[in-house]
């Protein structure tokens, strides 16, 4: 439909369908942003309702949109409840029979435009709606927003909760980008408008010093929820970097169990193996099976190189675990039967000891080919993994990322 106006009430009775085009709920809502700096607003995503629950839907998800409903490009949906965020306008809840003057707003409509990278969907009009009491039915007129600017623009403080919205659903690289061109004080006020999650992924992307600049003034239980979203080994390294008093508040403020990892971590010389390592891997021990271990590393949680292998242990199962029996990789997973124990495949590969200086580590990763290296102690258990990406991270030059973003041209969207 793309140059053609489509409506919002036609759009939020649409059925929800799937890849392959069979119905799996609902669209009840759409949920769009200011544009900013004065451009046009735009679709963000859809709010549907799907196996009972409110869900989002963002619109990047969608391979088309028409007279037969929202079709999803992929078949996996996310049936996380749907949250409102501020800085974000629903037109079923915040626009339809919202008052302009003495007129009200009687539906939306939309239409389909493209940035040469991908499909977007944008409002372009408005019908409003006048009663009379000469007359039984209302009479309408169409507009185009640029008329009622007033409608989908936020209040000043929200400035920055439309700016987060609008940031929602890029690479947190990319974000990155965007928050090291913003004054501090903007920086701040951004962090504060983005959820917990985003926020923990804007700060792995950014140096510690950054980090700790953008979550100064933070109370200490927004700061800790933050922080405990955070990938261990990033954490490591920005409690490392803290003054000992405020680290010390922190730690006493976490999770017992995390603050222990927390302080296992921290004990590793900087430059170092174990300041590079992440206790979070995928670990089972050999009588688990195929079937179990592939059903671990769809998990989307896990990150794409850590779900690359699963170790295999003796009892216990946490590091510091029980021996470190070998490790299996996903492709031979993929080729052997469901029901085979993890034992019977398991192969032998190096692992390094947690004082490895980080240059070998690198060479060592280089020189087998591996996406991620087990960590062992003296006894041959298992401490956790480092991951090429961190390996990268660290042994780049200084401001290699900032280097990239001067080079890319511009920003992404």
């Amino acid at each position: 439909m793309a140059g053609e106006l489509i409506y919002a009430f036609r759009i939020m009775r649409l059925p929800l369908l799937d890849a392959g085009g069979a119905a799996i709920g609902r669209l009840d809502d759409i949920v769009i942003i200011p544009g900013a700096h004065g451009g046009s607003p735009r679709v963000l995503g859809f709010v549907a309702t799907s196996q009972r629950r409110r869900i989002f839907v963002n619109a990047g998800r969608l391979g088309s949109l028409d007279s037969d409903g929202a079709r999803l490009r992929s078949w996996d949906v996310d049936l996380n409840p749907f949250k409102p965020k501020p800085g974000e306008l629903l037109i079923g809840r915040d626009l339809i029979d919202k008052k302009v003057g003495d007129e009200t707003v009687s539906d939306v409509a939309l239409r389909a435009a493209n940035d040469g990278k991908q499909t977007y969907w944008e409002p372009t009009k408005v019908r409003l709606a006048r009663r009379s009491a000469l007359r039984h039915r209302p009479s309408y007129r169409l507009v185009d927003i640029s008329e009622v600017p007033a409608l989908f623009s936020t209040a000043a403080g929200a400035e920055m909760a439309a700016e987060a919205a609008r940031l929602r659903d890029m690479h947190p690289s990319d974000v990155a980008s965007v928050v090291r061109n913003l004054p501090l004080t903007q920086r701040k006020q951004l962090a504060d408008a983005m959820d917990d999650e985003r926020l923990a992924d804007l700060l792995e992307e950014l140096p510690e010093a950054e980090q700790l600049r953008i979550i100064e003034g933070l109370d200490i239980d927004r700061l800790v929820n933050v922080l405990e979203e955070m990938e261990y080994d990033d954490l490591a390294d920005l409690l490392a970097e803290m003054p000992g008093e405020q680290r010390t508040r922190v730690l006493d403020a976490m999770d017992e169990e995390d603050a222990d990892v927390m302080r296992r971590l921290l004990s590793y010389d900087e430059g170092t193996a174990g300041s590079l390592m992440t206790p979070d891997i995928v670990i089972f021990g050999h009588t688990a099976t195929v079937a179990e271990a592939l059903a671990e590393i769809r998990d989307p949680e896990w990150l794409v190189s850590i779900a690359a292998q699963v170790f295999v242990v003796q009892p216990p199962y946490k590091p510091p675990t029980g021996q470190y029996l070998g490790v299996v990789h996903f492709q031979r997973l993929l080729r052997e039967p469901p029901s085979m124990e993890l034992g019977r495949c398991v192969e032998q590969e190096p692992t390094i000891t947690p004082d490895m200086p980080e240059r070998e580590v690198a060479e060592r990763l280089a020189s087998y080919n591996l996406l991620s290296v087990g960590v062992c102690d003296d006894s041959g258990r298992l401490l956790g993994a480092i991951t090429v990406d961190d390996v990268l991270d660290r042994t780049l030059p200084t401001g290699w990322r900032q280097r990239r973003r001067v080079n890319a041209g511009t920003t992404p969207r």
